[in-house]
C-alpha cells in the first residue's frame, strides 16, 4: 500500500475575526514576495492558508467594470478597492467566511483552470458534507450555486505560479449591499447564503451564526486538505503585520 506524502501548509484561522480588507491584502501580497524569493532557491515548499471575514467592502478585480456598480465611487456606501485579481466587483462582510489559499500550483498542478475546479470542488463537497446541501456549478462561470443563487465567488491572481486571493462563502452574510452591485458582473442571478437556504428548509428555525460559521470553517478546511493533499498547521495566534 502506498501511503501519500503530504505537503505542509500552515493555516491562520481567523475565521471568527474582523480583519480590515486592506490589511488582508498587504499580508496576502507580504507572503507571496516572500515565496517568490524562496522559489529561486528551491526553498518554497510551504503552502499557506489564510480564513477570515470582512468588515463590508466592494473589490474590483483587475479589469473590473464600474458599470456594475450602483453608486458612484466617491459615494459609495462602503470602502472600495480595485485589486490585482480576475473576476468583477463582489460584496465582502462580516458572516462570510473568505479564505485565501496561498499555493505554488508547481507543487500542485500547473493549471489555472483546474485550480479553479478544484476551488470549486471544495466548496460543493463542504457544503454537501456539513450541510446536506446540494451546490453545483454553472457552465461558463466561475463560483458555486444553489439553484440560481450565487453562494460563492472566487477569484484568484497569481505570478510564475504562486497564486493568492481564493474565495468567499456566503455563511451567514447580510445579503442587503449585493443589491448596490451587480455581483461578479452578472445581472440575471441572485445570492444566497447558507443560513438564508437552511432557514428555507426548516420553515424559519433559528440558527446560531457562530456555530454555523464553525462548521462551514471546520468543513472547508477539511476538503481543502484532502482535495490538495495537504496537512494543515493551525495557527491561530497570530499577527498580520
Amino acid at each position: 500500500m502506498t501511503i501519500a506524502v503530504l505537503s505542509r501548509c500552515e493555516c491562520f484561522d481567523l475565521h471568527q475575526q474582523i480583519v480590515p480588507y486592506a490589511e488582508a491584502y498587504a499580508w496576502q501580497k507580504s507572503i507571496v514576495k516572500r515565496r517568490g524569493e524562496l522559489a529561486y532557491s528551491g526553498e518554497d515548499h510551504s503552502d499557506t492558508l489564510i480564513a477570515l471575514q470582512h468588515p463590508p467592502v466592494y473589490t474590483l478585480g483587475t479589469d473590473s467594470s464600474e458599470e456594475y456598480l450602483h453608486f458612484k465611487k466617491e459615494d459609495a456606501p462602503f470602502e472600495v478597492h480595485k485589486i490585482f485579481r480576475g473576476g468583477e466587483v463582489t460584496y465582502h462582510g462580516p458572516g462570510q467566511l473568505v479564505m485565501y489559499p496561498i499555493l505554488n500550483l508547481r507543487y500542485h498542478k500547473e493549471d489555472v483552470r483546474w485550480y479553479l475546479r478544484s476551488l470549486e470542488e471544495v466548496i460543493i463537497r463542504a457544503l454537501k458534507s456539513a450541510f446536506s446541501i446540494k451546490a453545483t456549478r454553472v457552465e461558463g462561470l466561475t463560483g458555486v450555486w444553489i439553484g440560481n443563487q450565487k453562494v460563492a465567488a472566487i477569484g484568484i491572481h497569481g505570478s510564475r505560479m504562486i497564486v493568492y486571493h481564493g474565495l468567499a462563502l456566503n455563511v451567514t452574510t447580510d445579503l442587503t449591499p449585493f443589491q448596490m452591485i451587480d455581483p461578479c458582473g452578472i445581472k440575471d442571478r441572485g445570492v444566497g447564503s447558507i443560513k438564508q437556504i437552511l432557514q428555507m428548509a426548516s420553515q424559519g428555525r433559528e440558527i446560531d451564526d457562530t456555530l454555523l460559521m464553525d462548521i462551514a470553517y471546520h468543513s472547508m478546511i477539511k476538503e481543502f486538505a484532502e482535495l490538495f493533499q495537504l496537512d494543515l498547521d493551525i495557527n491561530s495566534d497570530c499577527s498580520f503585520q
